[in-house]
């Protein structure tokens, strides 16, 4: 087989070595708590076409940060909006603290990709923080003062205070992601699933977004990234799970980011797999992984 190099990251390998963390990561085959998500045997798709993914087993454990990785067309974002209801799920259940999601759905928070996106109609940045707090419809319409201070609170806390007026159509992508994370945090739910949140930007500020989550995990939320930025997993996840229409692997970051298991995820032969977390270089014995029978999810 012809070895090819393995998918560019905007960050380069260096950013899991120089993140400082806000907390510690639980250790590889930690006890989990309570789950704040939990998603058992799911299909889900596209009418008239074949299942989009298939047999998606993914637990996200309350305080914790899951890591899915994969290929474009792998089913990352289909799986997001399957969580959320927004694509038809074929069989399965999705439920979040303990609960079906449409019931819990105040308490989850999704930040789209940049594309999903109309950064060209006319509104603040302040306009969409708030939009984050949008639960239903008032009495009287208008949104409520905690709503108010609950959106400039986050528009802070990503460093956009100076920005709040801003047309976001104004922005840099940078500041665009900061945007969305300042909606999915005033929003105030204990679950949060990012599509995407580190594409295209460089390192200093995938640093900035790696802080806040890092802050937001210690402070008791949950959050599920979806992501082709491996450094970014390996850095700041308590648990990966590898996704290429279905679960490759799971387990540790040390467990599945491994050239074995990403060569299977992203089909292609991976070099040097151990520079994206170097940390973890070494014996990997003590390391929890759970590598997926492929034929189990063909029946």
């Amino acid at each position: 087989m012809t070895a090819v190099p393995p998918p560019a990251t905007p960050s380069g390998p260096s950013l899991a070595a120089d993140h400082e963390l806000a907390r510690e990561p639980r250790p590889p085959g930690h006890e989990h708590g309570e789950l704040a998500l939990e998603v058992s045997d799911l299909w889900a798709g596209y009418p008239g076409q074949p299942p989009a993914i298939e047999a998606i087993d993914l637990r996200v454990p309350l305080g914790e940060i899951v890591g899915l990785v994969g290929p474009n067309g792998a089913g990352k974002s289909t799986l997001f909006k399957s969580i959320l209801g927004l694509v038809p799920s074929l069989r399965g259940e999705v439920r979040a603290f303990g609960q079906p999601v449409r019931e819990a759905r105040a308490d989850v928070a999704y930040m789209p990709q940049l594309e999903e996106v109309d950064w060209e109609f006319p509104v603040s940045v302040n306009d969409v923080v708030l939009m984050g707090c949008y639960q239903g419809l008032r009495p009287f319409g208008g949104w409520s003062r905690a709503n108010r201070h609950a959106a400039g609170e986050a528009i802070d806390r990503v460093g956009l205070g100076a920005f709040a007026n801003r047309q976001v159509g104004e922005l840099s992508g940078g500041q665009r992601r900061r945007v969305l994370m300042a909606r999915s945090i005033a929003r105030g739910s204990r679950l949060l699933l990012l599509d995407e949140p580190f594409a295209g930007l460089d390192a200093a500020v995938q640093h900035d977004l790696l802080e806040i989550l890092d802050a937001l995990v210690q402070e008791g939320r949950s959050v599920l990234i979806a992501t082709h930025d491996l450094s970014c997993v390996a850095s700041c996840s308590d648990d990966v799970l590898a996704l290429n229409r279905r679960v490759i692997a799971s387990g540790s970051p040390a467990a599945v980011l491994t050239e074995e298991v990403l060569s299977l995820t992203f089909e292609r032969h991976l070099l040097q797999v151990a520079s994206f977390a170097p940390q973890f270089a070494g014996d990997h014995s003590g390391h929890r992984v759970a590598v997926h029978d492929e034929h189990r999810h063909g029946e």
